[in-house]
């Protein structure tokens, strides 16, 4: 007979083997969950990528509003597309849902560049030659013209440069500047009579491109910002003069006001627009990619001059430039100083003024230059200024508003997603 003892053994082998079994069908249980989950997640992240490929490869009108559409014909391979307009960039944002599962990505779109319209100078034919001294370099392609470049003996001091003057094709320029995309201009100034809230007491705000725009209006009191973080969709609006302190850090915003003044040693990424000016001071640093911009749509005298004032030893990282429907006597100006560095795209429908060490890594369009001394005011000379296309990154991208602007869109920049 079997002792007493060994049901006791029976029983705790039993035990062991359920707890064994059970735990096997347990984590076939998880695993087979965490299959499903990683599949179903991996076929969000293709239908996303179709989005995406989807927002770059259509006109910019077709996705205004939030669209939902069924991808290959398939209910459960659901996307929602959308375009934001966002300063001279665009906002695309994708959701990929099924069921109660959905992963979203939201990105700035930009333009690369055309290669056959893309130049360091393009400076409109006025029937006078181009002037260069100093040290002076122009390297990629120039339109010029037609009564072409030369040297020129300025402040006791000859041309230094390289004697071909151009590194690069010449080409002829025209008797007008390319012009601004129009459609894109004219939404640039409809953001010019926004309304927002009130500004509250706060610190710091970051708007996700999920949400509606997040606008703040400080109507016709001028205002100074300062020990302030805003990030994402938000928006700044102002009747009069802004002000911007370099304690504040912006992170893609858009700020739209009579005037902007910021403040020596601001550090931030934003695009800023003005109907007036924008003054910026010294030892500022605009990221890429950061944009200001002075646009007047409207029609009739104005009591100031559209200007953007830089001042000594700034870098702006991106697109500056100046347009006036119907420009007075005094015509606007953008003004560069001593050792400002400029990465990206100028573009002045009239002048730009500049001092010594100014450098412009990419393109620059004006339809004349000046250049003061102490006792003489220059007009189409360069001097000790450089222009150089070549040295801009290859993988810059610029906005569709400017004239060199390829008709193909790309990512800029990853803003949020899952």
């Amino acid at each position: 007979m079997l002792r007493a003892s060994a049901l006791y053994l029976v029983i705790v082998i039993a035990l062991v083997m359920g707890v064994i079994c059970s735990s096997l069908v347990v984590v076939a249980y998880f695993y087979r969950a965490e299959y499903q989950k990683k599949f179903r997640y991996d076929k969000l992240s293709h239908n996303l990528l179709s989005g995406v490929n989807l927002l770059l490869t259509t006109p910019d009108s077709a996705y205004l509003q939030q669209t939902k559409i069924s991808l290959f014909g398939a209910e459960a391979d659901s996307v929602a597309l959308q375009i934001i307009a966002w300063g001279i960039y665009d906002i695309g944002v994708v959701k990929a849902f099924t069921q109660q599962d959905t992963i979203y990505k939201a990105f700035s779109i930009a333009n690369p560049v055309d290669s056959g319209k893309w130049a360091a100078l393009y400076i409109a034919d006025d029937d006078r030659p181009l002037s260069v001294s100093g040290k002076t370099r122009i390297e990629g392609n120039a339109f010029l013209p037609k009564a072409g470049i030369q040297t020129a003996y300025v402040d006791n001091k000859a041309y230094e440069g390289d004697k071909r003057l151009v590194l690069g094709k010449k080409l002829t320029s025209e008797k007008k500047l390319p012009s601004l995309d129009a459609v894109r201009f004219n939404a640039l100034d409809r953001y010019f009579s926004v309304q927002g809230d009130k500004p509250a007491s706060m610190d710091s705000l970051n708007q996700s491109f999920l949400k509606p725009t997040k606008i703040l209006d400080f109507k016709n009191k001028p205002y100074t910002l300062n020990n302030l973080s805003l990030k994402g969709n938000v928006l700044l609006h102002s009747d009069t003069t802004l002000t911007i302190d370099s304690t504040t850090k912006l992170d893609n915003i858009l700020v739209f006001a009579k005037a902007i003044i910021v403040k020596e040693g601001f550090n931030g990424k934003c695009q800023l627009f003005a109907s007036d000016s924008i003054a910026v001071g010294k030892n500022c640093r605009f990221n890429y990619p950061s944009c200001l911009g002075i646009v007047r749509s409207k029609t009739g005298k104005f009591s100031v001059q559209a200007k953007i004032t830089v001042g000594e030893t700034s870098t702006i990282s991106g697109t500056v430039f100046i347009w006036e429907k119907s420009p007075g006597e005094i015509k606007p100006i953008i003004r560069l100083s001593k050792k400002d560095t400029v990465r990206g795209q100028i573009y002045s429908q009239y002048g730009i003024a500049f001092e010594d060490g100014c450098v412009v890594y990419g393109s620059l369009y004006t339809k004349y230059f000046l250049y003061q001394n102490t006792f003489t005011l220059y007009e189409n000379y360069l001097i000790n200024l450089q222009l150089n296309s070549n040295k801009l990154s290859p993988y810059y991208l610029g906005s569709g508003l400017l004239p060199a602007a390829s008709k193909k869109k790309r990512i800029l920049q990853w803003l949020e997603g899952n």
